[in-house]
């Protein structure tokens, strides 16, 4: 997956401590309201952090939008993912990573970027894998409509129960890696689609890399793209994809 960057501030040489890494599907509504905030959030931390943005494939203004970003800030940078799917844009952002963290973060924002800290020291130390949870204690919910609470239960039913028993939330867009096992990750992965998170928590526990469920507040989007009918079940196919992988020795 070769993503194309634009960067126009050679200046900017530092390794950061964090790197944010947004995938952007025509995203051309949200993602100014989720940029101005993440920049906020960035200039406000005593640690040097950049933001990876990865357009994947946009067909609306999102790559203006995010060029005008990276023109303004010097640790917005844009990439670039011909390929469709979360998983794809996701990969390349984290194999552009430089920071000693990687936090994967939605377009929506769903999860506030203020919880980064959460993820990260001192308030988190001794991880590899940190994964933001709707289900784990402490965990806030707004505004889900029940049938869409309902059908992610069912569908984390029978992740647990196929691929990954004891994980409460596989599918929560906030996560965050050491990058040295992320980059180890992702170069072993195979899905490119919404399921792209099940995969890796399911590598990551073959190679014994250590998993923490951290609690979220998360607020429900109206605009998400994930369509309930047709998508849960191409996930489920994927779920099915991941487990037969393993049984044929793919990861390792």
């Amino acid at each position: 997956m070769g993503g194309k960057s634009i960067d126009t501030h050679n200046d900017f040489q530092s390794q950061p401590f964090l790197s944010i890494i947004i995938p952007a599907f025509n995203e051309e509504q949200r993602l100014p309201s989720t940029l101005r905030q993440v920049s906020t959030f960035v200039e406000s931390q005593d640690f040097l952090t950049e933001v990876i943005v990865v357009d994947n494939a946009s067909t609306d203004l999102t790559q203006k939008i995010i060029v005008d970003f990276v023109s303004q800030y010097p640790f917005v940078k844009y990439f670039y993912e011909a390929i469709r799917g979360k998983g794809a844009a996701i990969r390349t952002g984290i194999m552009a990573g430089q920071g000693e963290y990687l936090l994967i973060c939605d377009a929506d924002l769903a999860v506030p970027i203020e919880e980064a800290r959460k993820f990260l020291p001192p308030q988190l130390t001794h991880f590899d894998v940190v994964i933001g949870s709707r289900e784990a204690p402490g965990s806030h919910r707004y505004g889900e409509p029940f049938y869409r609470h309902l059908m992610g239960r069912i569908f984390n039913i029978v992740v647990q129960w196929l691929v990954l028993p004891g994980i409460r939330d596989s599918q929560c867009g906030f996560k965050c890696f050491r990058r040295t096992i992320a980059h180890d990750l992702f170069k072993t992965n195979k899905i490119i689609g919404w399921v792209f998170d099940v995969e890796i928590l399911y590598i990551s526990r073959l190679r014994r890399y250590q998993i923490i469920e951290v609690p979220v507040t998360w607020y429900y989007g109206e605009e998400s793209k994930v369509k309930p009918i047709t998508d849960s079940w191409r996930m489920l196919k994927e779920v099915m994809k991941v487990w037969r992988n393993g049984r044929k020795g793919l990861y390792t």
